[in-house]
C-alpha cells in the first residue's frame, strides 16, 4: 500500500499549471487584487465543503470521497483551459475547491488507518514524510514537463488540459485501494449519521485545547504560505527577461518562452529540495524528541526567514527573493509532516478524516482572508510605493511567525508522546 500512497502523491502533483498559475492569470489581464479575490473565493468554497466532506468520507467511505475529488479537479482543469472571462475562472475555482475539500484530510486519514492496521503508529511522521516526498518528486517531474509544454505552445492555456490525464490515472489507482482503508463505520450511512458524526468531531476539536492550538498554528503557517507562495512567479519572470536578454540577445523567444526557460529549473530545484525535506522531517523530530518542541524551533526559523526577506523584497533584490521563497518551501515541507503527526496524536481513529478536515478548513479560512488582503496590498505598493511591491508579504509572514513563536511555550505541554 505504501507504493500506492506514493503513486497517489506523484499523480496528484502533476499540476502543470502550478508554476505558472499567477502568470496565467496576469496574462489574462487580471490585477493582483482580482487574483487575490479568486484565491480567496476558492478557499471560502473549500471552507463550505471541508468539514462535511470529512464526515462524508468517514461515514460513506474514503475511497468514494477521493474519486469524487479527482473528478471535480478534472472538471476544473477543463474550464480553466476554456475560460476567457473572469466569471468562468470563478466557476473553475469552485470545482477546484470541491476537489480540495473532498481530498484534504481524507487521504491522510487512510494512511494513518493503514499504519494502525500494520501496528506502525510510531512511524506517522516518517511514513507521511515519505509519501509527501513522492508528491514533491511528482512536482519536480511536472515542472519539467510544464516548462516544455509552455515553451512549445508559447501559451499558458494548454497546461490545464494536460493535467487531466494523470488525474484520470489517479482515479484508477483508487479503485485498487482495499475497503478496510475506508475506516470504521459505527452507523449506517445516512444524512442523520453524517451530521451526528460531524457534530461529535467538531465538539471534540473545539473543546480540546491541544487541537485548538494546532488549528491556530496551521492557520498561521499554512495560511500565509498558501496565500504568498505564487508571488515568486512574477519575480522569476522579471529575472528571466533580464537574464535571457543579457546573455541570449539574439534569440526570438517570446516573453512566455523566456519565463518557461528559467521557471522550470528554479521550481525543479525547489521541488527536489522539498522532497528531501519532507522525507527527512522525522529526523528533526528524533533530534528534538517531540513534535511539539520541533514545531517551536520551526516557528523561530520561519520568523528569521521572513525577517531576511523583508529588506530584500523592499529593495527588489530578485535573486535573494527567489532564494527566500525556496527556503520557505523547504520549511513548509518539514512543517507539514510534523503538524499532521501532531493532529493524529491528538485525535481518535473514528474522527480522523473529520479532524484533519477541520485543520484544512482553518487553513483555508486563513488563506481566504490573507490572499485578497495581500493582493490589494501588493497593488497599492506597486502603484504608490514605498519600495518593491512584494514587501507586505514578508511583513505579514514575520508578524505571524513572531506571534506564534511567542505563544508556543504552552504547546510543548499538549500531552502527545514523542514520535520516532
Amino acid at each position: 500500500m505504501l507504493r500506492r500512497f506514493c503513486l497517489y502523491g506523484f499523480l496528484k502533483n502533476q499540476q502543470y499549471y502550478e508554476p505558472f498559475l499567477l502568470l496565467a492569470f496576469l496574462d489574462k489581464g487580471l490585477s493582483y487584487s482580482v487574483i487575490g479575490l479568486l484565491y480567496g473565493f476558492r478557499e471560502i468554497m473549500v471552507n463550505l465543503f471541508e468539514i462535511p466532506s470529512g464526515a462524508v468520507a468517514d461515514v460513506y467511505g474514503r475511497r468514494k470521497s477521493m474519486i469524487l475529488s479527482f473528478s471535480a479537479y478534472i472538471v476544473s482543469f477543463a474550464i480553466f483551459g476554456l475560460s476567457k472571462s473572469v466569471w468562468l475562472l470563478f466557476v473553475a475555482m469552485f470545482f477546484f475547491a470541491i476537489g480540495d475539500a473532498f481530498r484534504t484530510g481524507t487521504h491522510k486519514a487512510m494512511i494513518f488507518t493503514w499504519l494502525r492496521l500494520q501496528g506502525r503508529e510510531k512511524e506517522r511522521t516518517k511514513v507521511y514524510g515519505v509519501t509527501r516526498s513522492w508528491s514533491k518528486i511528482g512536482s519536480a517531474v511536472s515542472v519539467v514537463l510544464a516548462g516544455v509544454f509552455v515553451f512549445a505552445s508559447k501559451s499558458y492555456g494548454y497546461i490545464f488540459y494536460f493535467c487531466i490525464i494523470p488525474y484520470m490515472l489517479g482515479i484508477v489507482n483508487f479503485l485498487f485501494y482495499p475497503a478496510e482503508l475506508d475506516g470504521p463505520k459505527g452507523s449506517k450511512a445516512s444524512l442523520r449519521s453524517t451530521l451526528s458524526h460531524l457534530r461529535e468531531a467538531f465538539t471534540v476539536a473545539i473543546r480540546k485545547s491541544s487541537i485548538r492550538r494546532l488549528v491556530a498554528e496551521s492557520m498561521g503557517f499554512e495560511g500565509v504560505f498558501k496565500a504568498a507562495k505564487d508571488y515568486v512567479q512574477p519575480v522569476i519572470k522579471a529575472s528571466a527577461v533580464l537574464f535571457i536578454g543579457a546573455y541570449f540577445a539574439d534569440n526570438d523567444w517570446t516573453e512566455t518562452q523566456q519565463t518557461a526557460v528559467l521557471i522550470g529549473p528554479v521550481f525543479f530545484v525547489l521541488y527536489v529540495l522539498s522532497a528531501a525535506a519532507s522525507r527527512n522531517a522525522h529526523r528533526l523530530v528524533s533530534l528534538y524528541g517531540h513534535e511539539d518542541r520541533t514545531a517551536r524551533y520551526l516557528w523561530a526559523i520561519n520568523a528569521l526567514v521572513f525577517a531576511a526577506l523583508l529588506p530584500v523584497m523592499y529593495w527588489s533584490i530578485e535573486w535573494a527573493v527567489i532564494l527566500g521563497f525556496v527556503v520557505l518551501h523547504i520549511m513548509q515541507n518539514i512543517w507539514r509532516p510534523v503538524l499532521i503527526a501532531r493532529f493524529d496524536a491528538h485525535s481518535s481513529e473514528s474522527h480522523g478524516a473529520t479532524v484533519l478536515s477541520i485543520e484544512s478548513q482553518g487553513k483555508s479560512l486563513a488563506t481566504a482572508v490573507i490572499a485578497p488582503l495581500l493582493g490589494f496590498a501588493v497593488d497599492a505598493v506597486k502603484t504608490h510605493g514605498p519600495g518593491g511591491e512584494f514587501w507586505p508579504i514578508a511583513a505579514l509572514g514575520l508578524l505571524v511567525a513572531v506571534v506564534m513563536f511567542a505563544t508556543s511555550m504552552g504547546s510543548q505541554k499538549m500531552g502527545s508522546k514523542p514520535s520516532t
